[in-house]
């Protein structure tokens, strides 16, 4: 007799009729998993799966890594250059050069008419690395204008300001592989298992091999919070607090590393003074967490072999977040974990290619982590690239989320948005669409038409995407990974490598500056910069990248002439003694004073609006939001409401909600459950005219990211079902 499985029909994969498989790297998260994507007879992707023998996924996708070859055919793609003279017009088709030469045109005129920087340039995360570097050189060393910005900062600049302030340089200083050497876990504001699967799935396979305790600080039961072994549900905007009082006992216990302090780091006196003002007793009242656990988990971190520390936009989008991560890196340096297998402090980056926006880009100074304030890193880029040393800014322009509150005030007159969005993406959605009206010209350049942002356009530029260009990418723990097209960009579009040196030429008329057309040199170009650097990639090209499936840097010429094997996994910085990039070698231990200026719940918006990521969907559905096995999982936006407050509303799952805040309203379907408390709702945020029409533009004052995390709203009732359900529907409309 036969039972189980061997009685029905056997699970069988379907034949896509793969023929051949391409090597990429994934074009999401920043993970940075290696995939192939298999082409038919045809040509045509079919097909995407994991390579086993790389380091990061060992064979494992996501669910959006396993459907990522339906981008190449999916809808609202652009397929041909379009201009208007009103944004509000009916869109031309053009050719490459008129449209172009409008884009040139405009720039001038706006620079010459009312100065350098009234023209803004703001790009992504999403782009290859050589093309960072291309528009990074083309705006300045051409352009000129200091109002220039990525994706950074709204997504990781509090930790690149955390970085900064603590080591004295941007660069996470750890890796995926000290999972497999902790002996103590925290996970500060993030969610692994729908922000990063895969990241997840290795520090699960660490955690059932070591056993090692993982405590998750976040105020919603999150999936991670849920295998946790402790979770610290703090009140949001007050996770410097709790860390203070987890120095608070460190210090008053006397354990902390005192010979790593000693050799490494400046300014115990001043942390310790700062942090005596936190002893638990006090610091519960604030951050919400009873004084034991304060002092279990405490005890727990500073007592481990090793011990980790990780975080996502849960620290990184507050009004705090730059102290946050500061705070973070002060608990690794008292208890001498950096630099060492399982200690370390890691920020888990978003976007695919947000490393190399940050490495690359020139967007917070220049080339490799040089700053614009530093005169002899001006002289060195304006003498490779061949310009005068004087074209460039002496400090940094505005963020990208002051560029907006300039174009208000009329301050900015144009501006160029490159694979953005920032009618999606941006806090108070109603503050920025008035700005974008004011502006006098608007050139978009995205693989997509449809954007949000695209509606306030007189120049559309259709670009390729992902794996239909050639470059490299960045993944969180700092390995660079080789993209390769696996299909052509569909109709007129292009690569944007391509564009940017087409409107190189138009501003390079003389041929001063060198602007290499393939990605591979380019590469180069950007290796010879590099060496001698923190972020040394001289021993690298693309084909030994491909070879070892992604490698970390640094990887120096000298270690490549020296035969050194690539290190494909486990390559730290700050290994050594005094080696912080400040010009004593030491670290900075920096007292966090805590100023409460979050919006809360109040008698009129009682309710704690907290947002957040969807493992099916990435940012803001411009990609997932048009493929089927993405977009099924959750087409309309909607909350997480406690099962208790939904009761006493008298609402069912299913219904739906007016939730309105300071700023504007939405309609979101309810879920009633118990992962978040009673005076909050969970909304993800990637449903275009919804979450950020309700969330608070205030900003960090060391990284300008916004606060997206901490917004107060209150919930209304709604009557007539059919008439919500059809303005949900209106609302995500184009």
């Amino acid at each position: 007799m036969l039972f189980g499985r061997s009685k029905k029909n056997p699970i069988k994969i379907a034949d896509k009729g793969v023929v051949e498989w391409q090597y990429a790297a994934c074009g999401y998260c920043s993970t940075g998993c290696s995939i192939e994507v298999g082409l038919n007879a045809e040509g045509k992707p079919v097909s995407s799966r994991g390579v086993a023998d790389a380091d990061v996924n060992r064979g494992k996708l996501c669910l959006k890594g396993i459907v990522e070859h339906e981008l190449f055919d999916s809808a609202g793609r652009g397929l041909i250059p379009k201009i208007r003279d009103q944004w509000h017009q009916p869109w031309q088709e053009s050719t490459w050069d008129a449209a172009l030469d409008k884009v040139h045109d405009e720039i001038v005129r706006i620079q010459e008419k009312y100065g350098r920087d009234s023209f803004a340039i703001i790009s992504t995360g999403q782009m290859l690395t050589e093309e960072f570097y291309t528009l990074g050189k083309l705006t300045r060393g051409l352009i000129g204008t200091n109002n220039y910005d990525g994706n950074t900062t709204l997504c990781m600049a509090s930790a690149v300001s955390g970085y900064k302030r603590s080591f004295g340089s941007d660069g996470p200083p750890g890796c995926y592989e000290d999972f497999e050497h902790t002996d103590c876990l925290i996970a500060w504001g993030s969610n692994l298992p729908e922000q990063h699967p895969i990241i997840y799935w290795r520090m699960k396979e660490a955690q059932e091999k070591r056993k090692f305790p993982l405590i998750v600080i976040d105020p919603r039961v999150t999936m991670l919070a849920q295998n946790a072994d402790i979770h610290l549900p703090v009140t949001p905007g007050t996770d410097v607090v709790l860390q203070n009082a987890f120095m608070h006992v460190i210090l008053d216990e006397g354990l902390e590393d005192k010979a790593y302090i000693e050799a490494n780091t400046n300014g115990i006196e001043a942390l310790r003074e700062e942090v005596a003002q936190y002893d638990p007793t006090t610091a519960a009242k604030i951050c919400g967490i009873d004084e034991d656990s304060i002092r279990l988990v405490a005890r727990l971190f500073a007592n481990a072999g090793a011990a980790m520390q990780f975080w996502t936009m849960g620290i990184n989008q507050s009004t705090h977040g730059s102290d946050g991560v500061v705070g973070i890196n002060n608990l690794a340096l008292l208890t001498g974990n950096i630099g060492k297998p399982g200690g370390t402090s890691l920020s888990i980056t978003g976007q695919c290619n947000a490393m190399g926006t940050r490495e690359w880009s020139s967007c917070s100074g220049l080339p490799n982590y040089r700053a614009l304030e530093n005169p002899q890193d001006r002289a060195d880029i304006a003498q490779f690239w061949n310009i005068d040393p004087e074209f460039f800014p002496k400090k940094r322009g505005m963020f990208q989320t002051d560029i907006y509150q300039a174009m208000e005030t009329g301050q900015i007159k144009g501006i160029w948005l490159i694979a953005t969005n920032p009618m999606s993406s941006l806090p108070n959605t109603s503050r920025i669409r008035k700005a974008m009206e004011k502006l006098e010209f608007c050139a978009v350049q995205d693989c997509y038409e449809d954007t949000e942002s695209a509606q306030y356009a007189h120049v559309y530029l259709p670009a390729g995407t992902w794996a239909e260009k050639e470059g490299v990418m960045t993944n969180t723990e700092r390995r660079i990974n080789l993209v390769k097209p696996i299909s052509k960009a569909p109709g007129e579009a292009q690569p944007d490598l391509w564009i940017f040196n087409r409107m190189a030429e138009r501003f390079n008329s003389d041929g001063k500056v060198t602007f290499p057309e393939k990605a591979p040199d380019i590469f180069l170009e950007m290796g010879g910069l590099s060496k001698g650097r923190l972020a040394d990639i001289s021993g690298l090209d693309h084909e030994l990248i491909e070879k070892h499936r992604g490698i970390q840097w640094p990887y120096t010429e000298v270690q490549r002439k020296n035969g050194e094997v690539p290190p494909k996994g486990g390559k730290r910085l700050y290994t050594e003694p005094t080696t912080f990039r400040y010009p004593d070698g030491k670290a900075k231990l920096i007292p966090l004073p805590f100023i409460d200026n979050n919006e809360v719940p109040d008698e009129k918006f009682p309710i704690w609006l907290n947002t957040g990521r969807l493992v099916e969907h990435w940012h803001g559905r411009t990609k997932t939001g048009k493929i089927g096995e993405n977009n099924k999982y959750s087409p309309i936006p909607f909350i997480e409401i406690n099962s208790d407050l939904a009761h006493e509303l008298g609402v069912l799952e299913g219904e739906y909600l007016r939730l309105v805040s300071r700023r504007s309203d939405a309609i979101v379907m309810a879920k009633p459950t118990q992962r978040v408390p009673k005076n909050m709702v969970f909304l993800p945020f990637h449903f275009h005219d919804c979450a950020n029409r309700l969330t608070l533009g205030l900003l960090d004052p060391h990284s300008r990211q916004p606060a997206y995390k901490q917004s107060a709203v209150r919930i209304e009732v709604i009557e007539d079902q059919m008439a919500a359900a059809k303005l949900s529907m209106e609302m995500r409309k184009f």
